[in-house]
């Protein structure tokens, strides 16, 4: 393993030096080099500042690497192909990991399959075992239902997680059995990993969630019933705030700033807006409407306490800001530093000494700063993607224009390196989700297809987040419609400008984006060369039903979607499936296997529909794959299928 940091250090002193070997660009990385996981995917710092923490890849092996100040390597793990899906330092000498795993269901579920989620204590010094939470208790499903912070109590650190009780039964082996799917809070001495029972599980047909004190006591309790959307929070004394919301849109945000209040948002229904509330938790006075003039997207929690230290705002920037004037105007000068690049401070110690900082966009691949507040400096510490050097990265920018209807918008548009932008073959890429949105850094499936010579746009088209909850809103009862049209009104947009050559445009994308793909070749016509679809909806009606069962037949969930989506009695209209024989080009399906989220049968009845109607499209099965693309192996078979398919139909040159 000595060897492997070597090689690591020196890699990383040649890129200080500017020395990296960058490919030229008439012979472009291999597509392997943008579809395989990063050789760093995440990273962290310990308490002390004196520890980082790197889920990377070297000499093709996944693994777990913590390293000292020295860069001296204090341990190694081997991940293979486990999905892990976050990790944190407790203490200097423990890490707390969070993977997760893919797992078939019995008849008695209203899923086929559920991804469970389970925590892994690691211990740093050498020699220590690493130990599974709730692991041990036979009373307990060996997964994680929610965490709930860690709090600090007596000196030690302990974490809370939602928790799956089993009742005693002779017909088991084991003496338990699976009773109902509602979990109950527990508390998990991470230095021990003893448990304790903390809080009963939610009446049936109601949700429940907790905010844990510094106190490691409850201190709020929000229940929302699924089928009438009435709601409580509970404080330690009794009920703090109440109501009903039709569509369940109620939730806990934090624990306020001194630690003597809660914070939580509800949706207007008469206005549509979402506000947040605080409350004392001791019921003393009645809920207050909080920040209502900034739009936050994102909060920073105290780790130790769970309070409240700050917030990020929608800005061009996302400006930081913390109720700590000194954590602010360090936090605004690393975003200064750093403002070349899309920038985000990841990890951070409590004194804020020490900041670890990510970058992407023009020119960065992907870059990991260890920032010194205390002297100032920022060491380059990690690269994500080596073999894909600044030049090779293509330009990325934001790009503004108006939908049919005046309604205004952007747009993530990235260019092929060492071409000029007129008259460009497009590959248009809208996201998934459909609440999400694009912003100007590195995307690795952007970016493999401008390598090949494609300019490339990801429409933030209406029901995006990032232009306030209005614009979301903007995009209910719209799938099909508008929402589609914003995209296609991108294109024009481009075309108009001489960017791209319209006639020469694929439509490209994955979950939502692969039912805009599939929709851009079925419910418009005339417009695409050939239409990519990875998880994909093809079906709306199939995918309610699915989505009601997996959620208990709750009529707030009923009532949400049918707002989102429309009425239900429309739904075939705007189905790609039921659109089928429309299809104006050549259609590629792939879909991962173990899909949680988009259940796989979504593009094999499309397949079927495709196949019925006599329309050219190709299917492709990722064995082993869930929604999110996890496993390198197949995110780089979807990566060459896709690419391929699309240079067959629309040859950049």
């Amino acid at each position: 393993m000595i060897t492997v940091l070597r090689n690591l250090s020196l890699a990383l002193s040649m890129a200080l030096l500017g020395a990296i070997a960058t490919p030229s660009l008439a012979s472009p990385p291999p597509l392997e080099a943008y579809g395989s996981l990063p050789e760093v995917e995440d990273a962290a710092i310990s308490p002390s500042g004196q520890r980082y923490a790197f889920l990377m890849s070297a000499k093709g092996a996944r693994q777990l690497l913590i390293v000292g100040p020295d860069k001296k390597v204090l341990k190694s793990i081997a991940v293979g192909d486990v999905k892990v899906r976050s990790f944190d330092f407790v203490t200097d000498d423990l890490i707390m990991l969070q993977r997760s795993s893919t797992e078939k269901l019995g008849h008695d579920f209203a899923q086929d399959k559920f991804e469970f989620y389970q925590a892994v204590l690691i211990p740093v010094q050498q020699g220590g075992e690493m130990q599974l939470v709730f692991g041990d208790r036979r009373s307990l499903v060996n997964a994680v239902f929610g965490y709930y912070g860690t709090r600090w109590i007596d000196g030690r650190p302990v974490a809370f997680f939602g928790a799956i009780e089993l009742r005693r039964s002779d017909r088991s082996n084991t003496g338990y059995e699976f009773q109902h799917g509602r979990p109950a809070l527990y508390s998990v001495d991470l230095l021990s990993n003893d448990s304790r029972h903390v809080a009963t599980w939610p009446p049936e047909y109601s949700t429940r969630h907790w905010l844990v004190g510094a106190s490691g006591s409850v201190i709020a309790t929000l229940d929302i019933s699924k089928n009438s959307g009435r709601w409580s929070i509970d404080g330690p004394n009794g009920k703090i705030a109440s109501g009903r919301n039709p569509a369940g849109d109620v939730f806990l945000v934090s624990i306020g700033k001194d630690g003597s209040t809660i914070i939580y948002g509800s949706r207007d229904e008469t206005t549509d807006i979402t506000h947040w509330h605080e409350v004392p938790i001791d019921g003393s006075r009645p809920p207050e409407v909080i920040y209502d003039d900034v739009d936050i997207i994102r909060i920073y929690r105290d780790r130790k306490s769970g309070h409240m230290i700050g917030y990020v705002t929608e800005t061009e920037q996302e400006e930081p800001f913390f109720f700590n004037a000194t954590a602010t105007k360090r936090a605004k000068a690393i975003k200064q530093a750093f403002a070349t690049y899309r920038n985000r401070m990841i990890d951070w110690t409590e004194d804020f000494g020490h900041v670890l900082v990510r970058t992407d966009g023009n020119h960065d691949s992907g870059t990991y700063f260890a920032v010194d507040l205390t002297t100032n400096r920022a060491d380059a510490i990690a690269y994500e993607r080596l073999a894909i050097g600044p030049d090779a990265v293509g330009a990325v920018s934001k790009v503004t224009y108006k939908a049919n209807d005046g309604l205004e918008m952007d747009g993530i548009l990235t260019l092929p390196p060492g071409k000029e932008p007129k008259n460009l073959p497009l590959v248009l890429l809208p996201h998934g989700g459909p609440h999400s949105h694009n912003t100007e850094g590195f995307d690795w499936w952007a970016q493999a297809f401008a390598s090949r010579g494609f300019a490339v746009f990801q429409p933030n088209f209406r029901g995006s987040t990032n232009r306030g909850e209005p614009f979301i809103q903007a995009g209910y009862g719209q799938w099909g419609r508008k929402m589609q049209t914003d995209i296609s009104d991108g294109m024009a947009a481009l075309a108009e400008k001489g960017i791209i050559d319209p006639k020469r445009a694929c439509i490209v994308g994955a979950s939502y984006g692969g039912y805009a793909a599939l929709a851009g070749v079925t419910l418009q016509q005339g417009l695409y060369r050939c239409a990519v679809s990875v998880a994909g909806v093809s079906d709306l009606s199939l995918m309610s039903r699915i989505e009601n069962r997996e959620r208990g037949n709750s009529k707030i969930a009923r009532r949400s979607l049918e707002e989102e989506l429309g009425p239900r009695s429309g739904y075939r209209e705007i189905s790609p499936r039921f659109n089928a024989d429309r299809a104006d080009a050549p259609i590629l399906l792939i879909h991962g296997r173990d899909d949680t989220v988009v259940e796989y049968q979504q593009s094999q009845k499309m397949a079927d529909a495709l196949k019925d109607a006599g329309k050219p499209y190709e299917f492709v099965e990722l064995k082993g794959e869930d929604h999110w693309l996890s496993l390198s192996d197949t995110r780089k078979a979807m990566l060459k299928a896709a690419v391929g398919f699309v240079m067959k139909h629309n040859p950049p040159d």
